[in-house]
């Protein structure tokens, strides 16, 4: 897609076409070399929404309350987006679940956008797209953006570097709470939410956990421990209430200037990373001269990966060389 036609494509979503918006995710997904182009012409419009992230082990619910979570915000007029991520079809890449099935309910809201993501390969519970698709829904001007992880784990942490707020859903048969503090949950979430809250234990585990709570350092913030049962609508309002309030405290916390400054620049760092590595195999793939030999040796296993990029390193005018020439293959990064 040429230039023109994707700054048209950016000026109809501005305008509030939904088709739009659904073309530039694809995009954006996608990683096309507009990509750079799209979040800069966007970045002006972002900066409004509230960022809720859900995360939690698998079958927790997650998805049955972010349903409910969505009507609630609906019904105080609140334009809400959510980016469910799905596991990868090991066929097609795309995502396995469609969460457009799930919350079929919203699926003729015009106040209500839903995006699947797979993970494509990311451990950290969030593709590298997820941001940049938050992002869009920002810039659309949605005023409650969810996005809901696959499923967590030790290294399932990524929400916590995009969400301003994150819900941590739990159930009695998730285990006990040592398990909790091994994945981390403990130090990212904070609210928590122990569904499913009719089954045998829910009760021990709210106390469990707020214990542990009260173990941590005093915080402007106090982590509220909430029991709902997401599938019969019961707890909701209550978990919609303390989300508001999360926002409000962490608005106003001295803190956050500093929090935000340091997001922006880990985000610089992804932005390079993925540019810088895509140029980087493009400019190996097309390398010549002695660097063609050097990448042969690493390749038939003569020469050490860690040696030759030592050797590259060491030669700023050949390391420069080979990222000009993955620019001229068309790798996709800024320019």
């Amino acid at each position: 897609m040429d230039a023109e036609r994707t700054q048209q494509l950016i000026d109809r979503m501005l305008a509030g076409e939904r088709v739009a918006l659904a073309r530039l995710m694809t995009l954006v997904e996608n990683r096309t070399p507009a990509l750079p182009a799209i979040m800069s012409r966007l970045h002006p419009h972002t900066g409004r929404a509230h960022l809720i992230g859900i995360t939690g082990p698998p079958g927790a619910g997650k998805s049955t309350l972010a349903d409910r979570l969505v009507a609630h915000l609906r019904r105080t007029g609140r334009r809400v987006g959510v980016v469910a991520v799905d596991p990868s079809s090991p066929f097609s890449g795309g995502a396995v679940l469609g969460d457009r099935i799930r919350m079929q309910d919203h699926f003729l809201d015009a106040g209500v956008f839903i995006r699947s993501l797979s993970t494509r390969g990311s451990h950290g519970g969030l593709p590298r797209a997820a941001r940049d698709v938050v992002r869009l829904l920002d810039a659309f001007g949605m005023d409650t953006i969810v996005v809901e992880t696959v499923g967590v784990g030790q290294t399932e942490l990524d929400v916590m570097r995009l969400a301003d707020t994150i819900l941590v859903v739990l159930v009695p048969e998730a285990g006990d709470a040592v398990q909790v503090m091994k994945a981390g949950l403990l130090e990212i979430a904070d609210v928590f939410v122990v569904n499913k809250a009719d089954r045998d234990g829910a009760m021990r585990m709210v106390t469990d956990l707020q214990q542990m709570l009260h173990l941590r350092p005093a915080a402007g913030w106090s982590v509220p421990v909430l029991a709902t049962q997401a599938a019969h609508d019961v707890g909701i309002a209550e978990v919609v209430v303390e989300l508001a309030r999360h926002r409000e405290v962490a608005a106003a916390d001295p803190r956050r200037a500093g929090r935000d400054q340091a997001r922006r620049a880990e985000e610089l760092v992804d932005v390079l990373d993925e540019a810088l590595r895509r140029r980087l195999e493009a400019g190996l793939g097309a390398a010549h001269d002695g660097l063609a030999g050097l990448v042969a040796a690493v390749r038939a296993g003569t020469v050490d990966p860690y040696t030759a990029a030592l050797r590259i390193l060491g030669e700023p005018a050949t390391l420069a060389g080979l990222v000009g020439l993955g620019a001229a293959a068309g790798d996709g990064g800024p320019t």
